[in-house]
């Protein structure tokens, strides 16, 4: 007999698969009080309800993380990486039902953008299985009476809340890092795409990992969220979000000094200097505001176009993404963009369209009606002419929204790139190397792209600066930032 918490959900094809909708905590579902229902944002219609975490079912999280630890540190490096391989390998075989499934609550497009997701989560827990076994300590010179070294060990607890927009690719840049450094987990998914982590956690059951070791629930960012950043019995804390909510965290996490990562907001700038391949240029620039509708913290925003060169690249930006760019069901493989994730997010993008108008921004293409009955459907969105003081260069939009201005000298590129309080990512088109990089150097940004936008590669480091963020993701640092350092010093004198 199937549990009443796993639910039969059909997709739009008439395919089905069985949905977990309950709470994920030592290695068994349980019930809640409370339920929130997930919306299909390409048709505003309820898809399932799932429960939502109270203050003490994280308590009960919490208790057996903390429990599992204990054997779970004892555990070797090659053991956990073998069980994080076998992990991988399970989500690889499911991998279309969990990108139908991101399709389905996210809005992604199946095919163009959650399958890559998901392709993108199985490399990352297998990256991660690699390290397991290679987390080393160093032994400090010193004199012949004493041995001084050092290693680094879990933390032990982590709680960690991912956001709506990168449902599963987002947990796995948190869970497959801290589980290889030998941590145990509470993670929240988005009350707004919760199923495919859900999803997720029955896989994790099937790869075996003993009971507590990660725990996966649902729930509000101001009820879970704001115990398990509060937590007394939780040792670090990571979240992906805005940046309101990220400082709301760091406060949080001060109850008890936890470790805290954070990967906040972003208004990356993209700068085309005249020397630039347009072609390049003018594609990766689409790429990395079109992709995920927009729903990117790293999404280049903002576009810089030198004076010589501005005319020319709005006409061919502006029939590229007509030709290249427009939105579907996510379920059609010719869709490159879905729906936005809610009616609140619709609203917001929205009324930024609105605010570049009446600042005085042109508007090239986009906010023409839809054609679909309903759902939260935007256009892309193209502004030009725009000025550092209006809405839509300021603030974090997160849709398919982009504001071009125009520069003259290299100084003035630098100048207006780093007129943010953000600091997530930064693109540069240059031919000349000596450009490129003497300007790369001198952006406030913890990534900067040359001549690309957007491609990520899951070994090198990626984390914000100023308001984007405090630590690291991915690479080396990634993993290293769920240890911390213990010292041991070992007199071997006899007196």
């Amino acid at each position: 007999m199937v549990s009443p918490l796993i639910k039969s959900i059909a997709f739009p094809t008439g395919q089905k698969y069985d949905q977990p909708t309950g709470l994920y905590i030592n290695g068994e579902w349980r019930e809640s009080k409370d339920t929130i229902d997930v919306i299909n944002p390409s048709n505003g219609e309820v898809i399932t309800s799932v429960y939502a975490a109270q203050e003490s079912d994280v308590d009960n999280a919490v208790a057996s993380a903390r429990k599992a630890f204990k054997s779970w540190k004892k555990v070797t490096g090659e053991e956990r990486g073998a069980l994080m391989n076998r992990l991988a390998d399970l989500l690889e075989k499911n991998a279309e039902t969990v990108a139908g499934i991101e399709a389905l609550d996210a809005g992604k497009p199946q095919f163009s953008n959650a399958l890559p997701d998901i392709e993108g989560s199985v490399a990352i827990l297998r990256y991660c299985a690699g390290w397991a076994d290679k987390i080393y300590g160093n032994v400090i010179p010193s004199g012949p009476d004493k041995l001084l070294t050092s290693k680094r060990i879990p933390y032990g607890v982590v709680s960690q809340i991912v956001p709506w927009n990168y449902p599963l690719n987002m947990a796995m840049w948190k869970i497959a890092p801290a589980l290889c450094a030998g941590n145990c987990i509470v993670i929240k998914s988005s009350e707004s795409s919760p199923l495919s982590l859900l999803y997720f956690a029955e896989l994790v059951n099937t790869a075996g990992f003993p009971p507590g070791v990660l725990n996966i629930i649902s729930g509000l960012g101001p009820v879970a969220g704001a115990r398990m950043a509060s937590h007394p019995d939780v040792d670090k804390i990571a979240f992906t979000g805005s940046t309101k909510t990220g400082k709301e965290i760091q406060k949080l996490a001060s109850s008890n000094l936890k470790t805290v990562t954070l990967e906040c907001g972003g208004k990356s700038p993209l700068i085309v200097f005249d020397d630039a391949k347009l072609n390049q240029a003018i594609y990766w620039a689409a790429f990395g505001i079109m992709y995920n509708t927009g729903q990117i913290c790293t999404a280049n925003s903002r576009i810089l176009v030198q004076d010589t060169i501005y005319d020319d690249f709005i006409e061919k930006f502006k029939a590229h993404v007509q030709e290249n760019w427009f939105i579907g069901s996510p379920f059609d493989k010719k869709s490159t963009m879905g729906p936005v994730i809610n009616k609140s997010q619709f609203e917001k993008v929205k009324h930024y369209i609105q605010r570049g108008k009446e600042e005085g921004a042109k508007l090239v293409i986009g906010d023409e009606p839809v054609t679909f009955e309903s759902g939260y459907w935007i256009h892309p969105t193209i502004f030009v002419d725009c000025t550092q003081n209006m809405s839509i260069v300021k603030d974090e939009i997160f849709g398919p929204v982009v504001a071009i201005s125009k520069f003259r000298s290299q100084e003035e590129a630098i100048e207006l790139a780093n007129d943010t309080e953000y600091g997530l990512a930064a693109m540069v088109f240059s031919k000349d190397i000596v450009t490129a990089n003497t300007v790369a150097s001198q952006l406030e940004a913890g990534t900067v792209y040359i001549n690309s936008s957007n491609d990520d590669n899951i070994r090198v480091p990626f984390g914000g600066f100023k308001m984007s963020g405090t630590g690291s993701e991915l690479g080396m640092e990634g993993v290293l930032a769920y240890t911390k350092i213990q010292a041991i010093h070992t007199n071997l004198t006899r007196d």
